[in-house]
């Protein structure tokens, strides 16, 4: 492996990653992750945004946001619907101008993360498969083989790939599976195609253990008198603390309704919701909040493989999840966490009893979470998939 390093950073190989947004969305970032992870392993690597979130020198933009202006009024006009109701769709009908940027024309091997709502087009995408270059493409989530819809129940089998369908050969593009669901989800799916399954990684300098109370006094959370203005009684040192975030806490699809009803049945805890539509917190006071939560509850109904699991995990903090996507992949039932039936807001609430009662778990849970989302393990997978 050490060869492998020095041979791609010698040999003048530049990649270039290529993702709708910066920071905003778990897509974006666990490519902004890779991107660290590959520079610390010597990799000539880049970013090309159209939305950029920090000043990362190694980060640049491209285009406006006027192709997903444009993207949005076709699918409220194909789907007959108002566009409140079209985020869990994309056409990729319009893109900004890639192929005429420096980034790209002088990079080896072009990987694709997440590059809807008017970054990436499929009159660009067919350019790029044919210029020869090397392209992989990441699967955050389904729509690079459902086309339209990011995830759906059943996936198609039999029937011509939805690229092949677009003169996008799907061959001829390297695909990347973030779970070992969606891998096995894509080889059915495109079954001409090359899946490899690597995880995303987590900068474990950032997430990782520290003791309870220090993080809930980093957060004011025991601050009575901080918290007298809000009509909130004070955190006692031995009241649990349960945690939930996510983008959008009303996106269906991270069912925080079943976590709602679950917490009916949980008098004595002490709910936490994170993100749009519950409280709002800077994302490098995360890590504090995972450590000051006794357990970490990801209802989705439908996931891939959740930053957020991730990272309370390297935290320490072991999680209470529906069993579905590629979340199994992440808990251990018993060891680090509790694996739900899914939609089942009675067992979930059981798996946060669990949880509680065995803080044994937390320890497995950083074990476990240095292994499996490790930033030069998975900087390393990668860089063989790029020689190949």
């Amino acid at each position: 492996m050490a060869y492998l390093c020095f041979f791609s950073y010698f040999c003048g190989m530049k990649v270039l990653l290529l993702s709708t947004a910066e920071c905003t969305g778990g897509g974006a970032i666990a490519a902004k992750r890779l991107l660290g992870a590959l520079r610390a392993e010597g990799v000539d690597v880049r970013m090309l945004v159209r939305d950029r979130q920090t000043t990362d020198p190694l980060v640049t933009t491209v285009g406006s946001t006027w192709p997903k202006v444009m993207e949005r009024l076709r699918l409220m006009w194909r789907l007959h619907l108002p566009l409140s109701r079209t985020w869990p769709y994309d056409l990729m009908s319009d893109g900004v101008d890639i192929l005429s940027t420096k980034e790209y024309r002088e990079a080896d091997v072009v990987h694709l993360h997440w590059v809807n709502q008017g970054l990436l087009s499929l009159g660009q995408l067919r350019e790029m498969v044919a210029s020869g270059k090397k392209i992989l493409w990441t699967l955050h989530d389904e729509w690079p083989y459902l086309g339209l819809e990011h995830y759906r129940d059943d996936v198609p089998s039999g029937a011509t790939p939805f690229l092949d369908r677009m003169g996008i050969p799907s061959k001829k593009i390297h695909f990347i599976g973030c779970s070992e669901w969606i891998t096995e989800r894509a080889r059915k799916a495109m079954p001409e195609a090359r899946v490899t399954h690597i995880n995303n990684c987590i900068p474990q300098e950032l997430f990782r253990p520290m003791p309870r109370e220090e993080a809930r006094q980093a957060l004011g959370l025991n601050d009575n008198e901080k918290r007298k203005t809000n009509n909130e009684k004070r955190i006692t040192k031995d009241e649990k603390i349960v945690l939930f975030c996510a983008q959008n806490v009303r996106d269906g699809r991270k069912g925080f309704r079943y976590l709602e009803e679950a917490l009916k049945l949980l008098p004595h805890v002490r709910p936490v919701v994170i993100g749009r539509g519950g409280l709002s917190l800077p994302p490098d006071k995360m890590p504090l909040a995972y450590a000051a939560a006794d357990v970490f509850v990801t209802p989705s109904l439908g996931d891939n493989l959740p930053n957020t699991v991730a990272e309370a995990l390297s935290c320490g903090t072991p999680c209470a999840a529906f069993a579905v996507g590629g979340i199994p992949e992440m808990i251990e039932h018993g060891k680090t966490g509790y694996l739900a039936r899914p939609r089942s807001s009675e067992d979930l609430a059981e798996g946060i009893r669990n949880v509680l009662s065995h803080p044994e778990y937390g320890e497995a849970a950083a074990l476990s979470a240095r292994r499996l989302f490790s930033p030069e393990k998975v900087a390393k997978a990668h860089l063989e998939l790029y020689r190949m």
